[in-house]
């Protein structure tokens, strides 16, 4: 079946928590020649940061923000997504686009998000799926892998597997720190149809990466095609609905905000407690906080697993919106602790505040 020319091209950007797809998704928009593309990003958790992290390179630039994952939850699945860019695109509030690139988040799985947008997968149930279907198309499945720790995530969390095997393309991300050996020759095991890319390698464009054409599930291996089979057949009975968008299986995020500006050896204190905590499952710590010698210029948190990278001091507040908002997400971390902690940072000086305790 021909692909009509007019339909604009889906690009779907995936990797577990931490991996560097945000990192990548601003290398990619730094070229002028996808000045033209939208985005749809998708954060785990009702606070949203990772929208304010990515560098739209120019303020017109269409884009959608949803929280709860597009791969569970109908409320903010991918079709809503997309037909509320063409909404917005056909009523002038956005701007003409000639590809989309969705940024999911880290606990994605890829079978719902692939059949919904591939020919015969998921049964449209509302006039917008028709417009979707017939105004786009799946055109790759992008899959960031960060050397260091996919050997671990891979055991833990089976979506991580699905991916990498629904990939067309694998970067390696972190390579400068941590060799790739032969991760290459073993993603091949898993998808033998994909292509693997350094990140780190001199000559690594990530226009590369953006190609014509429709997806295929073909030559990415038997199991690709069954997981596709089994979520068309499960997903009417289930209705791919979770009530708490901050739970995705037995991983939970826990949102932390307030407008008040805190110490920040007070912040790296109460940072550093948490990762040295092994008994948390904590996965991944990001977001943005006003210190108080410069409320002005936020400070960017970010963790993944129980390694606290250093801080970045922006020149300015993403979009005007300033407001301390963090983002914790682990597999046994204490909710109410973990509040009470980060309350006290906003509300007493450093020398008063104390060690971080009672993190499961």
């Amino acid at each position: 079946m021909a692909i009509p020319d007019t339909q604009i091209p889906v690009f779907v950007l995936t990797g577990f928590l931490g991996a560097g797809k945000t990192t990548l998704l601003n290398r990619l928009l730094e070229d002028p020649a996808y000045a033209d593309t939208a985005l749809v990003i998708n954060e785990f958790g009702l606070v949203a940061v990772d929208h304010d992290l990515v560098r739209k390179g120019r303020e017109a630039r269409a884009s959608v923000t949803t929280t709860g994952c597009i791969c569970c939850t109908r409320g903010s699945d991918l079709r809503a997504s997309l037909d509320e860019l063409l909404v917005l695109r056909r009523n002038g509030t956005l701007p003409p686009f000639s590809r989309v690139i969705v940024e999911t988040t880290g606990l994605a799985d890829l079978a719902p998000i692939v059949n919904s947008l591939i020919p015969g997968g998921l049964a449209a149930v509302a006039l917008a799926d028709h417009a979707v279907a017939r105004a786009f198309r799946l055109s790759g499945v992008i899959t960031v892998v960060d050397v260091e720790g996919i050997g671990a995530v891979l055991e833990a969390h089976p979506e991580s597997l699905r991916q990498i095997a629904f990939a067309d393309h694998v970067v390696l991300s972190k390579t400068d720190l941590h060799p790739a050996g032969d991760l290459g020759e073993a993603l091949r095991g898993l998808n033998p149809g994909v292509i693997v890319h350094d990140a780190a390698a001199d000559g690594f464009s990530p226009a590369s990466l953006i190609g014509a054409g429709s997806y295929s599930a073909f030559g990415k291996g038997e199991q690709v095609g069954k997981w596709l089979a089994a979520e068309a057949q499960l997903r009417p009975l289930t209705g791919g609905h979770f009530h708490d968008l901050n739970r995705h299986g037995g991983v939970q995020a826990v949102p932390l905000t307030s407008d008040t500006p805190v110490d920040e050896t007070a912040l790296r204190q109460f940072l550093t407690r948490l990762t040295a905590t092994p008994s948390n499952g904590l996965l991944r710590i990001k977001g943005l906080m006003a210190l108080r010698d410069d409320p002005s210029r936020p400070l960017v948190v970010h963790a993944v697993g129980h390694r606290l990278y250093p801080g970045l001091r922006l020149e300015g507040w993403p979009d005007g919106q300033a407001g301390n908002r963090l983002v914790i997400i682990g597999t046994a971390l204490d909710e109410m602790s973990l509040c009470q902690q980060f309350d006290r940072l906003g509300g007493q000086p450093f020398a008063d505040f104390p060690i971080v305790q009672g993190i499961r």
